[in-house]
């Protein structure tokens, strides 16, 4: 019986299946942090109250923060769409390729993994990656590292945008604030795809093709496809198309946003304004500001937060950027985060992009399973050098202006 079993394992690890026992004890461990989980919450707020909490919060994201994002990735999406048409991105491109060589020590093709991605998301880079034409243009050792430079930029305009439409209740500049936090970004992406070059370069060297076939029907940083039509019917169809994207990156974002972000609010906030549980939206249990606390001596000198509630940001960028720029609203209307908070929050969850629930995939689809730790670990270092960056640059600006 053992031997028959083995032998069905082996057969479906060969199909691509992975497959383990139906009784495990990761099962037990499941059920058990589960159930641990629940337990914190129903005695601190009271059972009821903690999953009436969870579900009204995630109510509340759906309409107010969902919607408002799916709205702006629209609305973005269409205007990425009319630049790519009509030459914009292929004009950016052509005069940005130089700089990527001594920057990032990546090819000039290189930046349109830039443009794709933050124009999109981070998984957009494995379109570029799956041409022949583009892979043609990079060694092995460098191709691996479209995997950091493409999250680092993923979602980049969507939460630009955002950043920047903030509640202001204090006339403070987040447009300001936001612009620092590209730059941030472009730091942190420069240190991520420099590491992981240092670490691919000892496996592959430097001199091995990316792509062996180098064929090509056109060279694609020479020519750009266009839209069948006239220039209105281009700019029409171009629009609508670059719409109908946005539509489904505001309902991607979904799971991530609701699941993700109402667990965080749930282990940041507090009690209501009247000091009880109600299970009303946005109640918690206030344990990631204590733990913000207790490690503010590391978080306060390398990225300024205004409130120790603040780090709950950066941990939700790990998994889900979309997720993390749902958080922010409710600091700044509580005054929990400004605009300097907001330029690091820009930094940061462009950087890391939700890059812990993208780069497995990204490195699979690359074909590089075996460097995903070390792709995750050097993009760890870049979002931490992002957040840096964004917040020394910040206090630069300040005491200039």
């Amino acid at each position: 019986m053992n031997n028959w079993n083995n032998e069905m394992l082996n057969g479906n690890k060969a199909e691509g299946i992975r497959l383990k026992n139906a009784v495990s004890i990761e099962g037990i461990i499941c059920l058990i942090l589960l159930i641990g989980f629940f337990a914190i919450l129903g005695t601190k707020m009271g059972f009821i109250n903690s999953i009436s909490t969870l579900l009204n919060t995630a109510y509340d994201l759906l309409v107010n923060t969902v919607f408002y994002i799916m709205a702006i990735a629209v609305v973005a999406g269409a205007i990425a769409s009319i630049l790519a048409e009509f030459g914009v991105i292929a004009l950016a491109n052509k005069l940005l390729s130089p700089l990527m060589k001594p920057i990032y020590g990546l090819p000039g093709a290189s930046v349109m993994s830039i443009f794709t991605t933050y124009l999109s998301d981070n998984p957009a880079v494995l379109t570029l990656a799956d041409d022949k034409r583009f892979r043609r243009y990079f060694k092995k050792y460098q191709l691996p590292a479209l995997t950091n430079i493409g999250t680092a930029y993923g979602m980049g305009l969507i939460v630009t945008v955002y950043m920047m439409g903030l509640p202001n209740p204090n006339n403070e500049n987040f447009v300001l604030a936001a612009i620092i936090g590209n730059i941030g970004a472009i730091i942190g992406s420069i240190v991520s795809v420099r590491l992981m070059l240092m670490k691919t370069k000892r496996i592959y060297g430097t001199t091995m093709e990316a792509e062996e076939d180098n064929s090509s029907t056109y060279d694609i940083l020479e020519y750009r496809e266009v839209r069948e039509g006239t220039i209105g019917e281009r700019l029409m169809n171009s629009m609508l198309e670059g719409g109908a994207s946005g539509v489904k990156v505001g309902f991607d974002i979904i799971p991530g946003v609701l699941v993700i972000c109402s667990f965080v609010m749930i282990l940041t906030n507090t009690t209501s304004e009247s000091g009880i549980y109600t299970g009303a939206a946005y109640e918690g249990i206030g344990l990631l500001p204590w733990i913000g606390e207790k490690i503010s001596f590391v978080t306060k000198p390398l990225f300024g937060f205004t409130s120790p509630s603040a780090i709950s940001v950066p941990i939700t960028a790990l998994g889900a950027a979309g997720a993390a720029i749902g958080l922010v609203p409710n600091m700044v209307i509580q005054g929990m985060a400004k605009a300097h908070d907001v330029a690091v929050f820009t930094a940061m969850c462009m950087c890391w992009s939700g890059y812990l629930s993208t780069h497995v995939a990204m490195m699979d689809g690359l074909k590089f399973r075996n460097l995903t730790g070390a792709a995750i670990f050097c993009h760890t270092i870049g979002g931490i050098c992002a957040g840096i960056a964004a917040n020394w640059l910040f206090r630069l600006i300040e005491l200039i202006f």
